[in-house]
């Protein structure tokens, strides 16, 4: 699943590439990729054309475009496999491209979507602790390169809570933006086990836990985001490459590049956990 640094990428190439672009017109050409907006693909088509895209905002993992139609707002979900490219109009066709939208300028906006777990959906703004945000997104904490973090307020949720610290780094009401790899590589950073109750963790180790845990995104951000095959690109359908930088996630054998340990990798929430044996010891009992 992109993560983050991924889906910021995107909302970037969306700022540089779309904002400011009128949707001429709308064709949706899968049924799957609109199935969360309750009012069906014609609807969502219509709803769209004519309109003038002015910002492209997200929160955590949550995309989303917004109109000169002030309450209106596309929630773009990207699922495990979606992407938002910005291609001539004489451009072939992909394959999974499930979502057109003809701009403007001559260009395409597409929707294209291997897995179809991803889509668009139309959604009211709402405002949420000061910021508008669309009412599928409400319950989305901020995320920690949000310029409205607060640090402390996450460290004293966190401090009240008995479940494992990387269960509360995935939960996205918590802290929201981190998923599998970065939450590893960020516990990796902090040296801290992701099976330790996050109650037992001292304020001063949850702050440094937090400060790793926006460090890793800004450098993931820097390099273009995580990629493990081709799925997952810019608007430019350019792939990132902050893999190679990954001193966690992956490294099951590998030494670790902290103390030269063989890193492990153990079940966790039906997922893959990786993490240093020696620099970041399992909790007792």
């Amino acid at each position: 699943m992109p993560e983050l640094p991924e889906v910021e990428v995107v909302r970037r190439g969306l700022t540089e590439h779309v904002v400011g672009r009128v949707l001429d017109s709308v064709t949706v050409k899968h049924p799957r990729s609109v199935r969360r907006h309750a009012f069906g693909g014609d609807d969502l088509a219509a709803r769209l054309t004519g309109l003038r895209v002015e910002a492209a905002h997200r929160r955590g993992k949550f995309l989303w475009l917004t109109f000169d139609e002030p309450d209106t707002s596309l929630v773009v979900h990207l699922g495990m496999s979606g992407q938002m490219l910005v291609q001539p109009a004489s451009a072939p066709l992909e394959k999974h491209a499930h979502i057109i939208a003809t701009l403007d300028d001559g260009h395409e906006l597409r929707f294209v979507d291997q897995r179809t777990f991803g889509g668009w959906q139309l959604s009211d703004l709402v405002e949420v602790d000061g910021t508008r945000v669309p009412e599928s997104a409400a319950h989305i904490a901020r995320d920690p390169l949000d310029e409205r973090f607060d640090a402390d307020a996450v460290v004293k949720t966190l401090r009240g809570k008995q479940s494992e610290i990387k269960r509360l780094l995935l939960d996205q009401t918590v802290v929201s933006g981190v998923g599998n790899i970065y939450a590893d590589e960020a516990l990796w950073r902090a040296e801290i086990h992701g099976e330790r109750p996050a109650a037992k963790l001292t304020r001063p180790a949850l702050h440094t836990l937090l400060a790793e845990t926006r460090t890793v995104m800004d450098e993931a951000l820097r390099a273009g985001g995580t990629s493990f095959d081709a799925l997952y690109v810019n608007v430019n359908g350019q792939s990132g490459y902050f893999e190679r930088s990954l001193n966690a996630y992956g490294r099951e054998d590998e030494p670790c590049r902290r103390c030269g340990a063989l890193m492990r990798r153990e079940k966790f929430m039906n997922r893959s956990s990786f993490s240093c044996p020696r620099c970041q010891p399992r909790p007792r009992g």
